[in-house]
């Protein structure tokens, strides 16, 4: 009996067309290679095509590689800095890393500090008891001619506060003191207006997001029809109503007209997040959709929510600023920065101190907390990565030319 051929092995090859395929091999052998097994490579680093082949192998290469490979391997080097700077890390290590590396979020969050020790400890708040020995509500005999502060900076002396370091009013007030007044319930009214607004305003877009349908649009509605309306324009009606409101009053008044920004960034967030792979499985595995909201959803949403909170308390100190300087907000007997930056406007060129010191802590407030909000959206941004020094580069680099 004639043994049977392979069907591997190719037949009718025509005289001096190539090797035959060795016993037991298959067709994966080249065939028609001229002797030697192959042509050279040419000088320039190419690869030269064999007889029948096809494009895929690359002709002509420049030396060193294809162009843009210095490209790829900068780019790698930084993923791989940045791989090797997060390794092993959880998410919160990684976000508290990158906030703490914003200079300007770390310089902004402890000049905040500073503040809000100075402003509770010196002439006390609450339970809090003062070491400023001076009262706001007390007139004084003038310390200096037209109450000019007795503070002096020196490089031999140092600081020297004096009697009345910010200066005094006609009549006698200190204005340290009622600087530091103003400043306390203008944070007060800041804390208030930016934690109801988040509340309400993760509340209404959450419920819109996750269930959709005829609650978004009637949620979304009532938000455009209270958006349209001007914000400063509630503020003064309800200034108007409360007639001399105090900080807490002001702030839970003004923040039921805060909170539409914040609905809408919640609601996309969660347009987004209800359509993952986890919250279709918590819905398989029979969890009710307020555990879906509130243990699978919100968490992810979380960045958007603590860095639109931080940015909706500085407009919020801005806000009852501009309200109390139009005699809207805050009133006498109670103090505020607006209120006093109002009530001192008129002598700005006799006596620019009264003028000076709280528009200082507005700025100081406002801008502190738009930094720290900047530094928390890098933080919680994973698109936000830090460019890697040339040192880094380049060590990085040499690492990968080692292996």
């Amino acid at each position: 009996m004639n043994a049977q051929t392979p069907p591997d092995v190719p037949q009718g090859l025509p005289p001096g067309g190539g090797a035959a395929a060795p016993p037991g091999q298959g067709a994966d052998v080249p065939l028609d290679l001229p002797p030697g097994g192959g042509a050279a490579a040419p000088p320039g680093g190419g690869a030269a095509a064999p007889p029948g082949q096809g494009a895929d192998v690359p002709l002509d290469l420049p030396p060193g590689g294809p162009p843009g490979l210095d490209r790829a391997a900068a780019g790698g080097g930084e993923n791989a800095i940045e791989l090797k700077a997060t390794e092993g890390l959880s998410q919160g290590r990684i976000v508290r890393r990158r906030f703490f590396r914003h200079r300007g979020a770390i310089i902004a969050m402890g000049l905040l500090g500073a503040v809000v020790v100075l402003v509770t400890t010196s002439i006390g708040w609450g339970p809090i008891p003062g070491w400023w020995k001076h009262s706001y509500h007390q007139t004084y005999p003038i310390a200096l001619e037209r109450g000019r502060p007795t503070l002096t900076i020196s490089w031999t002396e140092g600081i020297h506060f004096g009697e009345h370091p910010f200066g005094q009013d006609t009549v006698g007030h200190d204005m340290f003191a009622m600087t530091m007044r103003g400043a306390q319930q203008s944070l007060t009214v800041m804390v208030l207006i930016g934690l109801l607004a988040t509340l309400i305003g993760v509340i209404v877009g959450a419920t819109a997001g996750f269930f959709r349908g005829k609650t978004d649009t009637f949620l979304m509605r009532f938000t455009d029809m209270m958006i349209a309306i001007p914000v400063m324009v509630i503020g003064l009606v309800l200034g108007r109503w409360l007639n001399g409101a105090s900080a807490l009053s002001l702030g839970l008044a003004l923040a039921f007209v805060q909170w539409m920004a914040m609905s809408r960034l919640v609601r996309a967030e969660f347009l987004s997040l209800r359509e993952r792979e986890f919250v279709d499985a918590a819905r398989v595995a029979g969890a009710s959709s307020a555990r879906i909201i509130v243990k699978h959803i919100l968490p992810n949403a979380v960045g958007v929510i603590i860095v639109n909170a931080t940015l909706l308390m500085s407009s919020a100190i801005l806000l009852e600023t501009a309200l109390s300087y139009l005699g809207f907000g805050i009133h006498f007997p109670d103090i505020s920065l607006g209120n006093l930056v109002s009530e001192y406007q008129s002598a700005f060129s006799q006596r620019p101190w009264l003028f000076w010191w709280p528009g200082v802590f507005i700025i100081v407030i406002a801008l502190s907390v738009n930094f720290i909000g900047d530094g928390l959206r890098d933080a919680f941004d994973p698109r936000q990565r830090r460019i890697p020094s040339k040192r880094k580069m380049a060590r990085a680099a040499r690492k990968q030319a080692a292996r």
